[in-house]
């Protein structure tokens, strides 16, 4: 694990944003989003993902972690090699801790989230719409008398609409989603039974590791330079911290007993902090994170890694933007 003092020595240096237009002297086109900053090659058919140590909580950016970045791309790394011959992905590249390259696709308007539990706490959560009184969730009828936490009689696919930045996803049934004529059947049908199938790969894995993987979030693009058919493929992230709730398995069951929230190695721990402590859930400007709470993240997201990958994580402690403009002088 990496020490508390080269934690703290980050809090300063983390990246929040990058000036970045060009690849190989080449203009590109430019996109921001919550975490990642992207330049799209449409020359070459790629895209540039740079990986910042943003956070976003309730849809907003909410602050920065230190090595969140390197973290979560070395991560994303990790899986998308560990999955390749479950399902296809973007990536190509990863030439620095906080860059990878992918081939450019066209991203379904819908993000797929499978739920293995009665979790959450943001607005569109599953828990909250049972705390709620609903009993049917995402066109899923789920059964009375269930405890926050507590697992799903299966694992259930949720969708959820793509909402523009600073905007909130909306959480909808296959037939409301299809009833938008956002996506065709057959194409969200494929979709879906992908992210099963690397659900449950994932959740495999997981426990292998001693960990739960509780819930996560997939983007699908088409590729078109592959088969007719087989266009579908992953892309930003799978099954890191930003998209993914991990517990701990060892004390799980004890912590449900007693109404204890699971101890968590995601980013729930700071979306609880600004629901119960910040007493904010996305309306208005977000409150400042104290450095307790950075660093306390960043432990987490590190040791997620870890317990993960089997890795040690490695923290790159350089100047982030004069190591990326290499890296990019040079695509």
């Amino acid at each position: 694990m990496t020490d508390d003092a080269t934690l703290r020595a980050q809090l300063g240096r983390t990246l929040d944003a990058t000036p970045f237009r060009t690849i190989g002297g080449r203009a590109v086109e430019r996109y921001e989003g919550k975490v990642r900053d992207c330049l799209i090659d449409h020359a070459r058919g790629q895209r540039v993902l740079i990986i910042t140590d943003r956070l976003s909580a309730f849809d907003a950016i909410v602050g920065t972690i230190p090595f969140k970045g390197q973290v979560l791309n070395q991560m994303a790394q990790f899986w998308f090699e560990h999955t390749r011959a479950i399902a296809p992905n973007h990536m190509l590249d990863v030439p620095d801790p906080n860059v990878m390259i992918a081939r450019e696709c066209e991203p379904l308007p819908v993000e797929l989230v499978m739920r293995a539990y009665l979790t959450g706490v943001t607005s569109t959560s599953i828990w909250k719409a049972y705390e709620a009184g609903a009993r049917t969730f995402c066109g899923h009828r789920l059964p009375d008398g269930m405890r926050k936490n507590q697992p799903l009689p299966a694992a259930i696919l949720t969708p959820s609409t793509k909402a523009a930045k600073g905007d909130h996803d909306v959480s909808v049934s296959r037939d409301e989603l299809l009833a938008m004529g956002r996506i065709d059947p057959a194409v969200f049908d494929q979709a879906a039974a992908l992210a099963a199938a690397l659900f449950a790969a994932g959740q495999r894995h997981a426990a292998s590791r001693g960990l739960i993987l509780a819930d996560t979030k997939y983007e699908i693009g088409i590729d078109r330079s592959r088969p007719a058919g087989d266009q579908l493929v992953f892309i930003d992230e799978i099954h890191t911290p930003d998209s993914s709730r991990y517990w701990y398995a060892d004390d799980y069951d004890a912590r449900l007993a007693r109404g204890d929230e699971p101890r968590s190695l995601d980013k729930e721990y700071v979306r609880r902090w600004l629901a119960n402590d910040a007493r904010w859930s996305g309306d208005g400007p977000p409150p400042v994170l104290p450095d307790e709470i950075r660093v306390e993240a960043a432990r987490r997201y590190i040791a997620a890694y870890e317990l993960v990958t089997g890795r040690s994580f490695v923290p790159d402690t350089r100047d982030p933007l004069p190591r990326i403009a290499a890296v990019l002088d040079a695509a």
